[in-house]
């Protein structure tokens, strides 16, 4: 038995269809005619696109698509894919009534009318902005993460490669690589606590003399403003610190009783732009016996090409100890150097 629906139960569906639309606040649901009109808007679409619906019907749909998305033709194309095949998904980014942008994906369908010719077309989307920006934070980290994997990579060989390279024997390369590393690693560790922003020079330099158990001695001395550096300076100043250490532990003003090591530095305004102006002076230390070219190894050159990349570092060898002085650019230093890509236009 079939049961007929008068015109009460039709409008009874009707009521009952729209309530199901209007409910539907996380979904914007346009219907829009032949010509792009819009001819309902939902209470979702208010919500989602800032627009009421009394401002909106009798409107063209293209008001909500990008001004790009409009001079080439994307409603138009969608509205031409939904009458051949009767819908179509697509994701892209539309705007907001206050001229924001948010990432949006949905289905444009061909509206039928009971002779099933095709009398418009119901366009439905939804905010995806936070699970595109997620998506697009998660590939910006897999990027960052590889570029750090190889540059620490590279840094680990060229360490490994010019510590074989310099050493006097087995016993010798084992000491050598086992220091830089240690130190390299100590250097990550103070970033990842600081989640990878950085680090402050007096960090470093109390790190730099923790891993040779010099903290509290008293024999080094350091005094500054606070710093903060980025991260890639932060790695190579705290090599440097190893290396000027391990020197002066050796050769230097750490290898005798009475030693001591100062380390100052200022701020000073150069023309526009700020410098760094840093000194590291071993005092008490024994008389020199070798020349500057004797002591050019691995760890002198690491010091001075690390440097090199801020500003200008100048070393000389006084009869008590080794002289440094760099003068180094403080937005080089301060450069976050964070992976960065457009995420789509945004408000």
């Amino acid at each position: 038995m079939k049961i007929k629906i008068g015109a009460e139960g039709a409008s009874s569906k009707e009521r009952f269809l729209e309530a199901i639309v209007q409910s539907a606040i996380d979904y914007a649901i346009i219907s829009i005619d032949l010509e792009g009109v819009i001819t309902s808007w939902n209470e979702g679409a208010h919500q989602i696109l800032g627009w009421a619906e009394e401002d909106m019907l009798g409107k063209h749909a293209a008001v909500f698509f990008t001004e790009g998305d409009r001079k080439s033709g994307v409603l138009q194309e969608e509205m031409a894919a939904a009458m051949r095949s009767g819908r179509g998904s697509d994701e892209r980014w539309h705007l907001r009534a206050d001229g924001t942008t948010f990432w949006a994906s949905g289905e444009m369908m061909a509206l039928r009318a009971p002779d099933d010719i095709i009398i418009g077309f119901i366009k439905i989307l939804r905010d995806r902005t936070e699970e595109r920006e997620r998506a697009d934070r998660e590939r910006l980290l897999m990027r960052e993460l590889s570029h750090r994997m190889k540059n620490t990579l590279s840094v680990i060989q060229a360490i490994v490669m010019q510590s074989l390279r310099n050493a006097t024997s087995l016993h010798d390369a084992s000491e050598k690589l086992l220091s830089r590393i240690t130190a390299y690693a100590g250097a990550h560790e103070i970033l990842l606590q600081r989640n990878w922003t950085g680090s402050t020079l007096s960090n470093l330099v109390e790190a730099a003399s923790r891993n040779l158990g010099l903290d509290g001695s008293g024999r080094i001395a350091f005094a500054g403003p606070d710093v903060e550096l980025g991260p890639q300076a932060a790695l190579s100043l705290s090599m440097v610190f190893h290396e000027l250490l391990t020197n002066a532990a050796k050769y230097g003003a750490l290898s005798v009783a009475d030693g001591r090591i100062h380390v100052e530095w200022s701020i000073e305004r150069r023309d526009v732009s700020e410098v760094l102006v840093a000194s590291w002076r071993e005092i008490g230390g024994p008389p020199i016996q070798q020349t500057p070219c004797e002591r050019t190894g691995f760890g002198s050159r690491l010091i001075t090409s690390s440097l090199a990349a801020y500003g200008e570092a100048n070393v000389s060898y006084q009869p008590n100890g080794m002289v440094l002085v760099a003068e180094l650019q403080l937005a080089k230093l301060q450069l976050r150097n964070d992976l960065s890509e457009q995420q789509g236009p945004k408000g």
